[in-house]
């Protein structure tokens, strides 16, 4: 059974971080494009950072970085100087490899359960 989950979600202030991370089971994600997405209250499921299956790293702001271990079969989502408006539930996605990889929730197959980020003082 293919499963995802996700951890390291919680309460942060305003200017701290928090690294997620999405372990896999029942599939190796060495062969599969994966992203990290979040809904907020309200809004629609937006792509925050989508990777294919062979890089390795991606980062954008230098806020958020997407990394993926596949020796831990894990993703890893690293953010940084978080604001109140990252405020999400936040979900990690695999899809088998594709030729252009995309961050549209639509095309993913595979999701974990997500995990709460609430950014307050």
């Amino acid at each position: 059974q293919l499963q995802l989950v996700e951890s390291g979600g919680g309460l942060v202030q305003p200017g701290g971080s928090l690294r997620l991370s999405c372990a896999a089971s029942g599939f190796t994600l060495d062969y599969y494009d994966i992203g990290w997405f979040r809904e907020a209250p309200g809004k629609e499921r937006e792509g925050i950072l989508c990777i294919n299956s062979i890089r390795r790293a991606l980062s954008v702001k230098g806020r958020f970085t997407i990394s993926r271990d596949n020796a831990k079969n894990t993703v890893y989502l690293q953010m940084n100087s978080l604001k109140p408006e990252d405020t999400a539930i936040y979900y990690c996605a695999a899809i088998p490899r594709t030729v252009q990889t995309t961050c549209d929730p639509r095309a993913y197959n595979y999701w974990g359960q997500g995990t709460q980020v609430t950014v307050s003082s």
